[in-house]
């Protein structure tokens, strides 16, 4: 490191090991962090406690740190004195640092342009200046102190949080474009998006939502959004053993209905067990909507299809309707699976998350209402790719 003084670009170092001298790390940030640095990035054992070490931000003094465009901590403390001019992206997890010096920072750091805080507890209150004119992207998830988002930025078009909206104020929001809407113990996401988003976002362009449970079906509302081109949602039962059989996946029809030009639409589905009522071989009909007509949509995904009657009647009701679809991919079962020939390579980072006998007794089920629904409906313009079953995995024993 000493040999490289004065002209390292990038620093990164993540700490492995279950023991650290803090007085070594100060000295490798001494040599590393000099004019001329651009990234730093700084990670320290997952078990460690944030407060263990704590950051040295005089190594930023003196012009060492004016130069750094990108700096990421993680597990750690910062208590920065002063704001790093080149600085563009910050990203910080699990970081002991507060409202006011996170402030600070931001108050004289006008060139960033993307910030990213996830488990950092102590911060209750974000205020973002109106000063960062070239902030972009806002990403705040789990930080459990925080009350309220004071956001003056006034050019923020991605906004990546976890939960509804309420802590941010709708002034802040209409020139928006890109949303995800992130949780894993709230419910009825999907809900607030359709009903409330268009009045407070309607320049959205791209939006991601995960629900832990959906309460109440999609309203069928007249408000639209008008821009959205890509619609991605994510239900996740969080092991609550199913989802409500009173939730109505037909009724996302609606939200598509509400997007004249959606492209691209993903639906995942996890959840441990099928309480829905089920499609059988003598269901001669599906429910039909008229007047609707997706003419944009191209590509649409969706993972963890079951046999539930009212999402193999979504599926049958997009082919009826998206009259440009180029792409249809359904896969019986939501996991990481990356392979394409039916079997997982055992101990691989593609290998399969494992599920319980009852959701691979529901792929194989949904497998059959593929065959025997979808596929005669799907048009000779369009591709229907339908993921295999994972021969090691996916065996009904």
């Amino acid at each position: 490191m000493k040999r490289h003084s004065g002209g390292v670009k990038t620093f990164k170092l993540r700490y492995c090991g279950s023991f650290f001298d803090s007085s070594y790390l100060n000295r490798w940030l001494e040599i590393a962090v000099t004019p001329g640095i651009e990234e730093v990035i700084l990670s320290m054992p997952a078990g460690c406690n944030t407060v263990n070490y704590d950051f040295p931000c005089s190594v930023l003094l003196n012009g060492s740190g004016n130069s750094i465009r990108h700096l990421n901590l993680n597990r750690c403390a910062f208590h920065p004195t002063a704001g790093l001019g080149c600085l563009t992206r910050l990203q910080l997890y699990q970081v002991h640092i507060t409202g006011d010096e996170l402030g600070h920072l931001l108050s004289n750091s006008l060139a960033m342009e993307e910030l990213n805080l996830n488990r950092c507890d102590k911060i209750i209150c974000l205020k973002i200046p109106s000063l960062l004119h070239r902030l972009k992207c806002l990403t705040v998830f789990r930080c459990t102190a925080l009350e309220v988002i004071e956001n003056k930025a006034p050019n923020v078009c991605a906004v990546h949080i976890d939960g509804a909206l309420e802590k941010l104020a709708v002034g802040d929001l209409l020139q928006v474009k890109e949303l995800q809407m992130l949780h894993v113990d709230e419910s009825n996401l999907v809900h607030y998006a359709r009903s409330k988003l268009p009045f407070i976002m309607p320049n959205l362009e791209f939006l991601s939502v995960c629900s832990a449970e959906e309460m109440f079906s999609t309203p069928l509302l007249a408000v639209k959004l008008l821009y959205l081109k890509n619609l991605q949602i994510f239900l996740d039962d969080g092991q609550l053993g199913g989802f409500s059989p009173a939730y109505d996946y037909f009724s996302l029809a609606y939200f598509l209905d509400a997007c004249p030009v959606l492209e691209n639409f993903i639906l995942g589905v996890s959840q441990t067990r099928v309480k829905h009522e089920l499609i059988s071989a003598g269901d001669s009909s599906m429910r039909r909507i008229p007047g609707h007509q997706y003419c944009n949509m191209k590509n649409v995904s969706i993972m963890g299809f079951c046999s539930a009657k009212s999402m193999v009647g979504l599926t049958c009701h997009i082919l009826e309707n998206a009259t440009s679809l180029e792409c249809l991919m359904l896969d019986t079962v939501y996991d990481n699976r990356e392979d394409t020939d039916g079997c997982c390579v055992e101990g691989s980072p593609g290998e399969c998350r494992p599920i319980g006998r009852s959701m691979i007794m529901h792929a194989h089920k949904g497998l059959w209402a593929i065959e025997k629904y979808v596929v005669e409906k799907v048009p000779s313009t369009a591709k229907l790719n339908v993921k295999k079953l994972c021969s090691r995995c996916h065996k009904i024993t």
